[in-house]
């Protein structure tokens, strides 16, 4: 089985770990007949030649001595063809190398696909799909096989991976209407996904409605599946339809909130099914889930009772509570800034102390109540000003008069209450501004910032900056504080141009609008910012930056005119909010406003 196998230079090939010398003796022990052994071999060896997906130049060089140990070793045949899927399933730089000897391989090993062991028929499936284009010839086998097979499973893998290997569309599809009358469940429902897959847009109403019937409640988290990257599981190909998705939805599928992040203005037609799925009619609870009504809630108008957020109003974990308060400001519940009351004297805490992740942050709730329900918060404002803490700090935004009466007391928070010192100017007072420059005098690169906006002295954070003894750090700090001061920052502009050189275009982007900010130019900088914009290929949060830029400058340049069209009306989100909740409104809407303000300037 292993005749050859001292022929190659293993010590000129790479694995995972480095040099692949060890390769020979462990395919030796992937062949030997004890069983311990064997499995501590081939542990090795998908650890070192499919490392987390991925492929090396040795994974090739082993892959026939693993097929001759499938098809005549002494035993583990499916971990070895399991590995030659993974093989050929493989990314990296030598995906093709390897693929190609996976599909060298294959000849000997096709009798397994018609043998006794389903598990084995259907990895030999999976072998063949995987090595895609280079499995063509063969199609008929898999015909014969389908023709042949009485096993479920496997014939649904079957359809599966003659969709997939199918070059035909008017064989694939007549294939798949005729398996439509099957009367196995699981091949109707293979045969439903490769139609879907490969349907234009809108998807057929009745084959979404059929596939739903027979798969089930879909997700768009299948990511175990053993296809190669042409296959789109149900849940993930609804997504593209979010009418679609929104059937699916109203069938039970937990798609609710993958719908309102995929599709814009999508979020008063699933908010009844994220409540349910937060708060459930067994009296289970999830916070998650509740934040999640939270940024649904902040897109619609909202104001109306929830009496199904009671449960979890009344709930024992302090976690739970505080979302749901926070979903009932956002829904802008009646009574919601009472209950934002109740939970400051019940849960002080809990509301006030930041943490280091977004679902355990739930001081936001505070500054939200001030931000929804601006006057009418303002009880929860004088609360924040009788005791400022860093979680509530942000409610006395849109009250000056309060905040400036415990400015002192707001230095002390810094950094988390400089943008309400900053808000304040001149009314800061002295004794905050003594505070803060001493603070300055420290070398608190935030009080100094904050002590040139109320005051318009400059030097202090002009000297902050200029001491940090990192020089990239220094840079990226003279183009944040240049940025926020403009022209009193002047002193700093050499180093917010040497910006300009950083690698990646975010970075160029902010400081070409630290440099507009302190000299006014825009003939050199609305270029940089706009190239952000039009080359943009992934977008996310920082694009913020540039649009806000882009209009605080009230210029449209015409190399980001499709990219800003683009966010301002498309249908689907171009902005992507946080992996993990926290509640906020979602950040596309914000990009999409900032777009069409653009969008809007005259000339």
């Amino acid at each position: 089985m292993l005749d050859g196998i001292d022929d190659i230079d293993w010590a000129a090939l790479e694995h995972a770990y480095g040099a692949a010398d060890d390769v020979p003796d462990l395919l030796r022990a992937a062949g030997s007949t004890d069983p311990q052994v064997r499995d501590g071999a081939l542990e090795e060896l998908v650890s070192s030649l499919c490392h987390q997906g991925s492929v090396y130049s040795a994974t090739a060089a082993a892959v026939p001595f693993l097929a001759r140990l499938a098809l005549d070793g002494p035993g583990d045949r499916l971990r070895l063809l399991w590995l030659l899927h993974c093989a050929a399933d493989g990314t990296g730089p030598q995906w093709r190398q390897v693929r190609r000897a996976v599909a060298a391989a294959l000849q000997p090993l096709l009798a397994l696909a018609a043998g006794e062991d389903r598990s084995v028929r259907r990895t030999m499936v999976w072998i063949i799909a995987a090595c895609e284009e280079a499995s063509l010839p063969l199609m008929p086998l898999l015909r014969a096989r389908l023709a042949k097979e009485d096993d479920a499973e496997v014939r649904a893998d079957l359809v599966t991976a003659l969709g997939l290997l199918d070059v035909s569309p008017e064989g694939r599809e007549a294939r798949n209407r005729a398996l439509l009358s099957e009367a196995e469940p699981l091949v109707r429902g293979a045969a439903l996904t490769d139609l879907l897959r490969t349907a234009p847009l809108p998807l057929p109403t009745a084959w979404v409605d059929a596939a739903l019937d027979v798969c089930g409640p879909v997700s768009v988290h299948d990511c175990g599946h053993p296809w190669p990257a042409g296959y789109r599981p149900l849940g993930e190909r609804l997504m593209d339809d979010p009418e679609a998705a929104l059937r699916a939805v109203r069938r039970g599928a937990p798609l609710a909130w993958e719908l309102t992040e995929t599709w814009r203005d999508r979020e008063r037609d699933v908010l009844p099914w994220l409540a349910a799925s937060a708060v459930n009619a067994d009296g289970g609870v999830d916070a998650e889930g509740l934040y999640r009504v939270a940024r649904a809630g902040a897109a619609l108008e909202g104001g109306a009772p929830a009496p199904w957020l009671e449960p979890a109003l009344r709930s024992e974990d302090p976690a739970v509570r505080v979302a749901a308060v926070h979903a009932a400001v956002r829904l802008r519940v009646p009574g919601a800034v009472g209950l934002v009351l109740r939970l400051m004297d019940e849960l002080p805490e809990e509301t006030a102390m930041p943490a280091p992740t977004p679902l355990s942050a739930p001081g936001a709730v505070v500054p939200a109540a001030a931000e929804v329900f601006g006057v009418a918060a303002l009880p929860v404002a004088r609360r924040v000003a009788a005791r400022p803490c860093p979680g509530w700090v942000d409610a006395l935004l849109p009250f000056p008069e309060l905040a400036a009466d415990c400015a002192t007391d707001l230095v002390r928070l810094l950094p988390a209450s400089a943008r309400v010192l900053a808000s304040l100017g001149p009314a800061v007072g002295a004794g905050a501004v003594a505070a803060l420059r001493a603070g300055a005098d420290a070398g608190g690169l935030e009080a100094a910032t904050v002590l040139a906006r109320v005051t318009g002295d400059a030097g202090p954070a002009v000297a902050v900056v200029r001491a940090l003894p990192d020089a990239v750090a220094r840079r990226r700090a003279a183009v944040r504080v240049a940025g926020e001061l403009g022209p009193a920052a002047g002193a700093l502009l050499p180093l917010v141009e040497e910006r300009l050189l950083a690698p990646d275009r975010e970075s160029r982007a902010d400081a070409a609008a630290a440099i507009w900010r302190v000299t006014g130019r825009t003939h050199d900088t609305a270029p940089v910012i706009a190239d952000q914009l039009a080359r943009g290929r992934d977008w996310h949060e920082p694009h913020l930056g540039a649009l806000r830029a882009l209009v605080a400058m009230r210029l449209l340049p015409e190399a980001a005119r499709p990219a800003v069209e683009h966010i301002a009306f498309s249908p689907r989100r171009v902005v992507s909010g946080f992996l993990l909740c926290d509640g906020t409104p979602h950040p596309d809407l914000t990009a999409r406003s900032l777009a069409r303000e653009l969008l809007a300037l005259p000339g």
